[in-house]
């Protein structure tokens, strides 16, 4: 295989999203590369890592024959850089422009109410930017002064309790990594294919490191009633107060409190400046502007769980509180809306998480589901959190149908379309964790498929 890689690497043509227009792209849908248009192309390429350049003739060294950009010394060699600080906050290079979070026209009449998905087919590793993290709001986001804001333990406590921001930065803290998905997330293809990108079909989603207090730190410090505290309610500072019920056992297992995120504050965005953590829970327990936790004795039946955020069941009743992020995973490239522009090697990378421990074994099929191999998961494989995998794979110019399957540390199966709509019908939304699956035509296009 080190041989094949060598000697034939394939050229990923990046999602319409990327550096391409769409015109240019639905010209070489239709009419393919010809030698001027390849020509002009490169020029309006000239750092876009490997896209339109000479086809591949052997080895990787042969792509320069005869290339200017190989021969040619580039004008950044003959001149002075930037100075330090010319940008005070570091910025990506204008040349990524393309990567960024983007809304689903037509989702939501307000986007106050709506979403800003996840490029995640742009993404590396397991750690999303903070200027990419998905947005899910109901209200709005605000910019919350941090010198006001205050956090306050309640109910069925010892000592009810008021944080500012300095006293909870003050206690012992902690920093882990987990991801957040929305429970919505590939809401849109419950019932068939209605999304062309993996941004959009899976991008509520990101992989962060959190840094805060742990609540069982707080709950302590409150004198909490431990032989009768069955949940909390927690509650957000934003203009729909958003309220969420928390089992007492997870929240004492690893919820936080946070107000740092890959190693910076938070973003407004995203809850600045507190957030409640809640690894393995669907986003919407990640409550943001937390303000106030409420220790109780039953659910709290707050409007987000007793009506929103429930499933509906073919049988027409409504299953509430289930919270838990089955195990999911999918396929970041290639992806819909990308095209293998020549035969050859491929590194077929993605995404696997779950929200019952550990990624143990994600295996790929490349012709729908008949036959698997199992991928390679790159380190570090923690709970509850998001887990690189990639699999090497020479197309032949055959149709293709690539698929991920992952399988957890609980022997928990991520299920197929047919088994999941089995249990819980067509006309759900939430908590959709079916096999994704990435159509790969004759010619190279690769589009959204639902199969099994």
């Amino acid at each position: 295989m080190k041989d094949q890689q060598l000697k034939q690497p394939g050229r990923l043509r990046k999602a319409p999203e990327s550096f391409l227009d769409g015109d240019t792209i639905n010209a070489i849908n239709k009419h393919g590369v010809d030698e001027q248009r390849r020509s002009l192309l490169r020029k309006s390429l000239l750092a876009a890592t490997a896209a339109m350049s000479a086809p591949v003739a052997g080895a990787f060294a042969a792509q320069g024959e005869g290339d200017p950009d190989i021969l040619e010394t580039p004008p950044w060699t003959k001149a002075l850089g930037y100075p330090v600080a010319h940008h005070p906050y570091g910025m990506p290079s204008k040349y990524e422009s393309s990567i960024v979070r983007r809304i689903s026209p037509g989702l939501a009449g307000d986007n106050r109410a709506n979403v800003a998905f996840t490029p995640l087919q742009g993404m590396f590793g397991i750690i999303t930017p903070n200027g990419l993290h998905f947005e899910r709001h109901h209200q709005g986001w605000v910019d919350v002064d941090p010198a006001r804001h205050r956090l306050m333990i309640n109910g069925m406590v010892d000592k009810p309790k008021v944080y500012t921001m300095d006293d909870l930065m003050r206690l012992p803290s902690v920093s882990r990594i987990h991801f957040i998905e929305c429970g919505a997330n590939s809401a849109m293809e419950w019932g068939n294919t209605a999304v062309p990108t993996v941004q959009y079909t899976h991008g509520m989603l990101s992989g962060n490191e959190y840094t805060g207090v742990l609540l069982s730190t707080l709950l302590e410090d409150a004198g909490f009633d431990e032989q009768n505290a069955k949940v909390l309610l927690v509650e957000g500072a934003d203009g729909s107060s958003m309220t969420r019920t928390i089992p007492i056992e997870r929240a004492l297992d690893d919820c936080m409190v946070a107000y740092g995120m890959n190693g910076e504050m938070l973003r407004p965005e995203n809850g600045y400046p507190l957030r409640f953590v809640a690894p393995g829970l669907q986003g919407v327990s990640w409550v943001k502007w937390l303000r106030r936790i409420e220790v109780g004795d039953k659910p709290y039946a707050a409007k987000d769980e007793a009506s929103h955020y429930v499933d509906l069941m073919p049988d027409g009743k409504l299953r509430q509180y289930t919270s838990i992020q089955e195990a999911k995973s999918v396929i970041t490239s290639p992806s819909g809306g990308q095209k293998l522009m020549s035969q050859g090697f491929y590194n077929v990378t993605g995404l696997a998480w779950t929200g019952r421990g550990t990624v143990k074994r994600v295996d790929v099929s490349f012709d729908g589901g008949k036959n698997w191999f199992t991928a390679r998961l790159e380190e570090p494989i923690l709970p509850k959190a998001l887990t690189r995998f990639n699999i090497d794979w020479v197309w032949d110019g055959a149709p293709a149908v690539l698929q991920s399957r992952v399988t957890d540390s609980t022997g928990y199966v991520q299920p197929t379309y047919t088994q999941l709509r089995d249990v819980r019908g067509s006309r759900s939304i939430y908590h959709n964790n079916a096999i994704q699956s990435w159509e790969v035509a004759k010619g190279g296009e690769v589009s959204n498929v639902q199969i099994g």
